[in-house]
């Protein structure tokens, strides 16, 4: 038997997720899906999003918010958009398929949208913009989300934390990519400080006043998240909430469920939105990652600042820690650990590495 604190491979993660979400009602397929999209969030050290969210999301589909059986499907298209109907199937499997129905509108367009209704949570939007890296496309992912962030002037919340991601193909470099809440944090690092009684920077979270507060534990049924930058967060809160909400026909702010606090039997109708860019229609492929390489290159060579030894452009950290994920395995926080033993003990599933 592995001991508490044992590293696991992502092989083996893997493994466990397929399992729980079998044993829910999914098909082997959407539950491969589902499973290598949380694990390799985890891979890039993102652990807020990856499985550490699995316990919630087959809670809601043990009382029926989720439907472990539901099929996307295509509700509206054209040549170079679609609107996908999620059904409220998982949000991974629904994200997926939409994201490759943007690349494979993109490949005949050269660009294409792809809008989600009737979803819910979807872990890492970076995942999803990597989807469309890999196939040799500029990819675009964003969601948005109950409000939880407030905005310059406000002093409650009007916006979700809406997040976006981005990621471009590279030549001999690993993709760049970036995924970020358009608040100052994640609502899951609020929850961690509450968890571990710490205070937070009076940057990310404002009291019921609209004051900036340092204590956590008024999140989120009275404080509000702060939009990152100020008006320049807010701007790319409201955008995502046009393009992931309105242009889709998803629910909007106060009429999208809560995914973690509201009645796990009721769907809670998430938007989200993806795009994906053929890059070798618009210009030729190697040529431009060739420029893509030289510049990140370039900006590695940029004179550093005092005490600075490396200069990473997005997405370089990531990589980083997903090599050594899958080479010497997941050393998993103890809240994640937590979190998969609840529910390996309530569905019976065997899981030695995860022994306290």
């Amino acid at each position: 038997m592995e001991q508490a604190g044992a590293t696991v491979s992502a092989a083996e993660l893997e493994r466990f997720c397929r399992e729980a979400l079998r044993k829910c009602g999914l098909n082997d397929a959407d539950a491969r899906v589902a499973s290598d999209v949380l694990v390799t969030t985890d891979t890039f050290g993102v652990f807020t999003h990856g499985t550490k969210a699995l316990k919630n999301y087959i809670r809601r589909i043990r009382a029926g918010g989720l439907d472990p059986n539901a099929v996307p499907e295509i509700c509206g298209e054209g040549p170079a958009w679609a609107v996908v109907d999620g059904h409220s199937a998982l949000a991974m499997v629904t994200s997926v398929f939409a994201m490759n129905t943007a690349i494979a509108k993109a490949k005949t367009a050269g660009i294409a949208y792809v809008g989600v209704r009737n979803s819910c949570h979807f872990g890492a939007a970076g995942y999803y913009a990597l989807q469309a890296a890999k196939a040799g496309m500029i990819g675009m992912a964003m969601a948005n989300d109950v409000p939880s962030m407030a905005v310059p002037g406000s002093r409650k919340a009007v916006l979700g934390t809406n997040p976006f991601a981005y990621a471009v193909p590279a030549g001999e470099e690993d993709p760049v990519f970036l995924d970020i809440a358009s608040s100052a944090v994640a609502g899951g690092k609020i929850r961690i400080a509450q968890t571990l009684g710490q205070k937070v920077p009076d940057t990310w979270l404002v009291d019921t006043e609209g004051v900036p507060t340092t204590d956590p534990s008024t999140y989120p049924h009275a404080g509000s998240l702060q939009p990152f930058a100020g008006h320049k967060g807010y701007g790319i809160a409201l955008m995502i909430e046009t393009l992931a909400g309105a242009l889709g026909g998803a629910a909007m702010r106060w009429d999208i469920g809560g995914w973690l606090d509201d009645d796990p039997a009721l769907p809670t109708r998430h938007g989200a939105a993806f795009l994906a860019f053929d890059i070798g229609q618009i210009t030729p492929f190697d040529v431009f990652t060739k420029r893509v390489d030289a510049t990140i290159r370039d900006i590695r060579l940029t004179p550093k600042a005092k005490g600075a030894d490396r200069i990473c452009v997005p997405g370089e950290i990531e990589w980083h820690k997903r090599r050594m994920a899958l080479e010497k395995g997941l050393d998993l926080p103890e809240d994640v650990r937590e979190s998969l033993r609840n529910l390996a003990e309530q569905l019976d599933i065997p899981a030695n590495w995860l022994s306290s």
